[in-house]
């Protein structure tokens, strides 16, 4: 499936960030890509890190276990999920 690979124990997810949102929410899908809301605007990384914490409560892991693979500067981003529980990125596609 495009936008989604196992990688050892971890799920490699491409990804969608909404800047500025009203509110933080993790789901739904942008064409091929999670949607990834954050109240956080883009500068100085802010984005990135609540990008980086809302994934994490989405996905019921710790912060460590979520990073930043590829996209750091633009919206569309690809993010590695250590320990995901199964079945959670459907639930999170269907919104």
């Amino acid at each position: 499936m495009s936008g989604e690979a196992p990688v050892g124990e971890a799920l490699v997810i491409d990804i969608q960030v909404v800047p500025r949102a009203s509110r933080t929410a993790v789901g739904g899908m942008t064409g091929e890509r999670l949607r990834v809301a954050v109240t956080a605007p883009p500068v100085d990384g802010a984005a990135n890190a609540a990008v980086l914490e809302a994934l994490a409560d989405a996905f019921a892991v710790p912060r460590r276990a979520v990073e930043i693979v590829r996209g750091l500067t633009g919206r569309r981003k690809t993010v590695r999920i250590s320990g995901a529980p199964a079945g959670t990125l459907e639930r999170l596609r269907r919104g």
